[in-house]
């Protein structure tokens, strides 16, 4: 078994992992990246690559108006202090945080984007904001060479953040005719150019790399699993890896950062702390390894039978599920429960929606049903491809019929209970007020919503045929659950001890957001700015 010796090793190669070995290097340490598998990028790559970050660098030099106490208030409405991971401390420590983040990304090259028109999920708490997240601005994955070709990155396309919904309704408000031309002219302009213009999670993913393996010069090693831990006189020293499928023991002087993600590709231990199999749309190679390895050092852990849920649609065999965003919210659909009823409201948060899913009925089934001007008028992100459409159909996950009554019986609800489910919604659609679950009250649910649509920008009748609906599985981003951290994510024991040598960050750490979801971005934001928390204390922490 051979032997190598770096300052600082960080497993795993997401938001987390980029941020805590940008901050080591730019530290001057000496820092080695290993990733399980044959694809760098983890979810960040495929996510939709936003970073809620208040009082962030590019919202306040757009004079977007907000503060550290602004901030502070609403993490405490809308998360509160019921864990260790959600403590005062630790939300102060992310706030203060953010700005290091941003000014050293930027140093070396990377070029952000504010989301000006992305609400806080919950803005009309205390100190909710619009406009505090903020992305890459589509990078050109050229500059990365080979490495393209191992990236998980899943959309290479110019995309931004307030692109989708305005897209969603490209064919049906002027708005969003205007945003899809724009949209066109950049992936035209890039290619003119010579460039591969790539954004969202693919474009955050591909810019890390470009600073952390090109111009800092780390070593970055693909299918490298860790296989232990190296402990010596209680503190992590280095770690068990395989490189070129030979064993390896690696020295960190300073400390092993974990950032491999959740358990969400573990049902085993899914059913342990969730009782659920689950649908996850995120990084297949989180599967919980180096939880289990924290574990065994005597790591806390909390919020493991939580995680970023959401509505998806139902997957089809070797498929991914659809996990769905805005088109819950477009008006002239609902969403109903095996029995034909509704049970929440559509245009929620995602994480309240798969909440309010698990509470309802945990094994249930769900349809999305809509009406053909749902159909007609927007970009539907699971209805795109004439192939998978058609699959869907001959699975039965697709069901579409000329009257609703056609529908109930292909979908197997009783007619006159989704005749009187349609009913009673349509008359709220007419009046412009859900009288049962208030879709359309917050901005955060307009945001998703059609402005064409009168009185209620989220509500539509569904009265013309044909009708189709699919099926709605409960879905996630990831796990939010992993081991307990302090302000400088450092791993802690049950007893608020710190594991020496020990750091851990992104989903690999149980979130500072608790169960909740404060804006767009809270899971790749708060990774960022721990990872980079981590990499300054090791700095500061000479053994």
């Amino acid at each position: 078994m051979s032997e190598l010796s770096y300052d600082v090793v960080v497993v795993g190669t997401g938001g987390a992992g980029f941020a805590a070995a940008m901050g080591a290097a730019d530290e001057g340490l000496r820092v080695l990246m290993l990733e399980s598998t044959d694809k760098w990028g983890g979810s960040t790559a495929m996510s939709g690559g936003g970073m809620w970050l208040p009082v962030n660098p590019i919202q306040q030099r757009a004079g977007g108006g907000d503060s550290r106490e602004e901030a502070l208030t609403y993490m405490e409405a809308t998360i509160g202090d019921d864990y260790r991971a959600t403590s005062r401390a630790r939300k102060e420590a992310f706030v203060d945080g953010v700005e290091d983040f941003v000014t050293t990304a930027e140093k070396y090259g990377m070029r952000f984007a504010r989301a000006a028109d992305y609400p806080d999920y919950y803005p009309e708490l205390p100190g909710g904001k619009i406009g505090r997240a903020i992305e890459v601005e589509p990078f050109d994955s050229k500059k990365i060479g080979a490495w393209w070709k191992t990236s998980r990155a899943l959309m290479p396309l110019p995309l931004k953040t307030d692109d989708v919904w305005l897209l969603s309704r490209s064919w049906s408000t002027p708005a969003g005719f205007v945003r899809g031309a724009d949209f066109v002219f950049r992936m035209l302009g890039g290619a003119v150019r010579g460039k591969r213009l790539v954004g969202t999670g693919a474009g955050l993913a591909c810019a890390f790399l470009d600073v952390v393996v090109q111009k800092q010069r780390t070593p970055l090693w693909l299918n490298a699993p860790v296989e232990g831990l190296v402990v010596a006189d209680g503190r992590v020293v280095g770690v068990q890896t395989v490189r070129d499928g030979r064993p390896v023991t690696v020295t960190a002087t300073r400390g092993v950062v974990l950032a491999a993600g959740g358990f969400d590709h573990n049902t085993v231990l899914r059913q342990k702390y969730q009782g659920i199999d689950g649908n996850p749309s995120g990084n297949p190679g989180n599967v919980g390894s180096t939880l289990d390895m924290a574990q065994d050092l005597g790591a806390s852990v909390e919020l493991m039978d939580d995680a970023w849920w959401g509505a998806s649609v139902a997957p089809l065999p070797g498929t991914s599920p659809g996990f769905l965003v805005g088109e819950r919210s477009m008006p002239y659909s609902i969403m109903i429960d095996a029995e034909g009823d509704r049970f929440a409201n559509e245009s929620e948060s995602y994480v309240d929606l798969g909440h309010h899913m698990l509470d309802h009925d945990k094994d249930g089934t769900y349809w999305l049903v809509a009406e053909a001007r749902h159909a007609r008028r927007y970009l539907r992100s699971y209805a795109m491809d004439p192939r998978a459409t058609k699959a869907m159909a001959a699975a039965g996950t697709m069901v579409k019929a000329g009257t609703l009554a056609e529908l109930a019986r292909g979908i197997g609800v009783e007619p006159t209970r989704l005749r009187a489910t349609v009913d009673r919604f349509n008359g709220f659609a007419r009046s412009g007020v859900d009288a049962d679950y208030g879709r359309g009250n917050s901005a955060y649910d307009r945001y998703y919503g059609d402005p064409t649509v009168h009185p209620n920008a989220n509500l539509g009748p569904l009265e013309k045929g044909p009708f189709t609906a699919f099926k709605v599985v409960i879905g996630d981003l990831g796990t939010k659950g992993g081991v307990v951290t302090d302000e400088d994510a450092r791993v802690l024991r049950d007893d608020g001890s710190v594991i020496e040598g020990l750091y851990s960050a992104g989903n690999n750490s149980a979130s500072v957001m608790g169960r909740t979801y404060p804006g767009p971005g809270s899971t790749i934001g708060p990774a960022a700015v721990f990872g980079l928390r981590a990499a300054r204390h090791m700095a500061r922490s000479a053994r």
